[in-house]
C-alpha cells in the first residue's frame, strides 16, 4: 500500500505526495482556487532541487486527470474479475457509432442466464443501471453470464440485431 502524506499549507491549499517504488516522488498541491499543481522529483529529489517538474492544472484538467488515473483502476479490478472461476465475466466500451449509444440500456435484448451488472462512466460504475439509464460513448457495459449470452449481447450493443434466443444458437 501506498503511504500518502498530507500537508495543510496555510493560504494556500493542501499537499499530497507520495513516493514511487523507484524513489521518485510524485506530489498534487490542490490550491484553494481550485486549481491544482502536479509536482514530480526524481529519485532522490529533494524539496528545493531544480529537478522538479511542475504542471499546473485547471479544474477541468485536473478533474480530467483524476477520471483517467480513476478510470484505469476500474477497468483494472473488473479485469481481475475476469479470473474468477465458473463467473463468465465481460465487458465492451461503447463508441459513437454503436447502435446502443444514446440509448437506453433496456433497449438491449438480454439472454435467460445473463445480467448486465453495471455501466462505468469516467471513474463511476453504476450497478445494476435501470431499465432508463442511457448509455454514452465511453461508457463499459460489464456483462456476466454464459459466453454465448454475453456474445449476443455484445452483437445488439454493436450492431442492435441480436435477439435473446442467439444465445441458444
Amino acid at each position: 500500500m501506498v503511504d500518502v502524506r498530507r500537508v495543510t499549507l496555510p493560504g494556500i491549499g493542501v499537499l499530497h505526495s507520495f513516493f514511487t517504488g523507484d524513489g521518485s516522488e510524485v506530489a498534487v498541491v490542490a490550491h484553494r482556487t481550485g486549481s491544482s499543481d502536479l509536482v514530480t522529483r526524481p529519485t532522490g529529489g529533494h524539496v528545493h532541487d531544480d529537478g522538479a517538474n511542475t504542471v499546473r492544472l485547471d479544474e477541468d484538467e485536473a478533474h480530467t486527470l483524476a477520471e483517467l488515473l480513476g478510470g484505469t483502476r476500474i477497468v483494472e479490478s473488473i479485469a481481475e474479475l475476469d479470473e474468477l472461476p465458473g463467473v463468465p465475466i465481460d465487458w465492451v466500451t461503447v463508441e459513437a457509432a454503436d447502435a446502443i449509444a444514446g440509448r437506453a440500456i433496456g433497449d438491449l435484448p438480454v439472454a435467460s442466464g445473463v445480467a448486465i451488472v453495471a455501466v462505468v462512466r469516467d471513474d463511476h460504475a453504476h450497478p445494476s443501471p435501470a431499465p432508463d439509464f442511457i448509455v454514452r460513448p465511453g461508457d463499459t457495459i460489464v456483462v456476466v453470464g454464459p459466453n454465448p449470452g454475453i456474445g449476443s449481447v455484445f452483437r445488439a450493443v454493436h450492431h442492435g440485431d441480436a435477439h435473446p434466443g442467439d444465445a441458444e444458437a
